[in-house]
């Protein structure tokens, strides 16, 4: 260890969340012992901040990458290693503070492994605590860990409960920008592409996210993040559209009160503030102005416009091994679009479809949740998904 320096290792070191988390880091030269870093295909940014940073050991997720890494980064003194059992194995590694980072189910088994040393996990993965909350918080108290939320909504509520009595709490109200596709004619969001779908207004994202943004699947799978990380009531929950993405949550009091949180769409307010938790130091965000601002917006979401909302509702109401089966099949229905094998409005159809033909084997409502399990009951709505891609005519 370097003397001195703070342990931390980021899963998802080259995506968006990564990046910003590197950003800050490198503004702090002495303060951080990057001790791994991990990624996907994109090896060549893997390596490059592996070097500026100084990290002890790179983890490309795929195997095939493997070659490419080592040719970079040898004579570099960074140890590399590649596939499922490396990136466990990194997570393994003693630090102080983990960057859960990866996208997808992918990352719930690094995150789950990370809290066995007792360590500070910072979560972006959204799909830890819809497919296996109640275990993923289970895991922490059990090893006297703590999850901070990284996503910009649940860091905001997590801001505004500090010093609350969460049993004061009469709502949460998380605010969704509507993505790229907010202002189109709802007959024309059949015939929306990737590239339509995938340009944020506000938000400097991956595509994948950027997506779910303008289906509403990640305030979807927010309003499931809201009541296992919180601990609320379904009912309690709610989400607003708000164009700006200046507000970022608001929590309202059994008195009557509404506390908002406000900051600019830059996502390193979030990660700083988990970073440097429980301080609040200098972080390099844009001020708002208020007066520029002038006036904030705000409009009930549509249920017709965004199934993906109702169906967050049902698995809330459903529980058990429903958020698994809702994040698997929600996947592949992205995977599915991306391919260009069903259309924009055909995703919600499977995530739907795939949600009913899995009640018909098992009872969600009824799954004990284990890792094991929980990976189970995905494997299993990924296949069911498939078949539901599969079934609907190939989108033109």
């Amino acid at each position: 260890m370097k003397d001195g320096m703070r342990k931390v290792s980021i899963f998802g070191a080259t995506g968006s969340i990564g990046q910003n988390t590197l950003d800050l880091i490198a503004r702090a030269p002495g303060s951080y012992d990057v001790v791994a870093l991990t990624g996907g295909r994109n090896v060549v940014q893997l390596a490059r901040d592996a070097v500026a940073v100084q990290a002890s050991l790179a983890v490309t997720a795929f195997d095939d990458a493997l070659p490419v890494l080592r040719e970079l980064l040898a004579g570099t003194g960074v140890e590399v290693a590649g596939g499922e059992a490396a990136l466990l194995e990194a997570a393994d590694r003693p630090v102080d503070w983990v960057m859960s980072a990866i996208v997808g189910a992918a990352g719930l088994a690094p995150g789950f492994r990370a809290l066995v040393q007792g360590r500070t996990l910072a979560l972006a993965n959204k799909e830890s605590l819809v497919a296996a909350g109640p275990l993923l918080l289970s895991q922490a108290v059990r090893h006297g860990a703590t999850i901070l939320p990284v996503d910009s909504e649940h860091s905001a509520v997590f801001q505004a409960l500090v010093g609350e009595d969460i049993a004061a709490v009469e709502r949460i109200i998380i605010t969704a920008s509507g993505g790229g596709l907010r202002d189109w004619p709802l007959q024309a969001l059949a015939r929306a592409t990737v590239q339509d779908a995938g340009a944020h207004p506000n938000w400097d994202m991956g595509q994948r996210i950027t997506i779910d943004s303008a289906s509403m699947f990640n305030k979807a799978m927010e309003l499931i993040e809201t009541k296992e990380f919180f601990g609320v009531r379904p009912a309690q929950i709610q989400t607003i559209i708000h164009p700006q993405s200046i507000v970022h949550a608001l929590v309202g009091f059994r008195d009557g009160a509404l506390m908002a949180h406000l900051g600019p769409p830059d996502m390193r307010h979030a990660i700083g503030y988990a970073l440097h938790y429980p301080e609040r130091r200098v972080l390099p965000v844009a001020r708002l102005d208020l007066a520029a601002l002038a006036t904030l917006e705000f409009r009930a979401p549509c249920d017709t416009r965004y199934p993906a909302l109702r169906l967050a509702r049902a698995v809330m109401q459903t529980g058990g091994g429903a958020g698994a089966v809702f994040n698997a099949a929600k996947e592949v229905a992205l995977d599915g679009f991306l391919a260009g094998r069903i259309g924009f409005m055909d995703m919600s159809g499977v995530v739907e479809d795939t949600l009913d033909a899995i009640a018909q084997d098992i009872c969600l409502h009824d799954v004990i949740e284990t890792l094991e399990t929980v990976l189970q009951t995905d494997h299993l709505a990924r296949i069911r998904a498939r078949e539901q891609v599969a079934a609907r005519p190939t989108h033109r």
